[in-house]
């Protein structure tokens, strides 16, 4: 059934099974939101993190091995560490704001990732960005404040929370482009674990409590639901162009909307879809314009960020 099933979906268009892996990935994040809810009536968001990376560090471990210690040798420890620390404070704050959000709000905040990634690669990077891409960027920015509305409500917490997890995550997503100058993305992808998991671990040992039986089915969700997700996402753009595959990512927000008012009765306001419009549509140009910038250069190929 499964080869059958393999034979048909390697038989579709390329387009097509790009935005596939992109729904895959979609409603894997979607989940993996009510998991870190479910998780967190128990234990704190600093332990759900590490559960988040020690079992994907599981997962990985027999890959791991076949490499063998040559193919997981780094050429830039020091910048290995940081994207590790980056990664790890991206997904404490984006995992705080889904516990405490609305989960339509948390995630359109979320949609930000690619516009903190454009102004860093620009600032940081010397990166040249023409100025219709300026314009999507303040366009991007001006969706946020539509959400969060400075001055008429009281910026909360939480929404600082999933904006901070958004520009941990666009660092990320730069000192990967940095790194991917002198070690192989394998590389980056087990450091980050490698790294990660001791580092989480020690956070969550202030905070420790032993999950019930229950707990820890949904601790191990969330790790196996998080690196399902990455690998559907990335695969997503191994296969199709940005451009192409973009769309069905933002078909996550609706998945996200309707977990959110089923099963938590949570209904996003007029403005927070509004700025959802605004940002999801700035995110997709910049994209867009990434995409063609990177055809004109062949070998080249550039992707936006995961919030996760």
């Amino acid at each position: 059934m499964l080869k059958r099933f393999k034979t048909w979906f390697q038989k579709l268009p390329v387009n097509i099974r790009g935005g596939l892996w992109m729904i895959f990935a979609g409603v894997f994040f979607t989940f993996l939101g009510v998991m870190i809810r479910m998780a967190n009536k128990e234990v704190h968001v600093l332990e759900i993190v590490f559960f988040r990376y020690f079992i994907s560090l599981l997962i990985m471990a027999p890959w791991m091995m076949r490499l063998g210690l040559n193919g997981l040798k780094g050429k830039n420890i020091k910048l290995l560490f940081a994207r590790s620390v980056s990664s790890y404070m991206g997904a404490m704050l984006w995992f705080a704001s889904i516990i405490y959000l609305p989960l339509a709000e948390a995630t359109a905040l979320g949609y930000t990732t690619p516009l903190f990634a454009t102004l860093g690669a620009v600032l940081f990077l010397d990166e040249v960005v023409r100025k219709r891409r300026w314009w999507a960027l303040f366009a991007g920015f001006a969706g946020t404040m539509i959400i969060l509305r400075p001055g008429f409500e009281a910026i909360t917490l939480p929404a600082l929370y999933a904006i901070g997890g958004a520009i941990f995550i666009a660092t990320s997503a730069l000192l990967v482009k940095v790194l991917n100058r002198t070690d192989s993305p394998d590389t980056i992808v087990l450091y980050m674990a490698v790294f990660s998991t001791p580092l989480s671990l020690v956070a969550a040992l202030f905070v420790w409590v032993t999950p019930s039986l229950e707990t820890l089915f949904w601790l191990t969700g969330i790790g196996l639901f998080s690196t399902l997700a990455h690998l559907a996402y990335t695969r997503s753009f191994a296969i199709a162009d940005a451009s192409v595959v973009l769309p069905y990512d933002y078909i996550r927000l609706l998945m996200v909307a309707a977990v959110g008012f089923g099963i938590y009765g949570e209904v996003p306001d007029i403005w927070t879809w509004v700025g959802a419009g605004v940002i999801i549509g700035s995110a997709f140009y910049i994209a867009r314009r990434e995409a063609i910038a990177a055809k004109k250069k062949p070998g080249q190929k550039t992707a936006p960020s995961s919030l996760q």
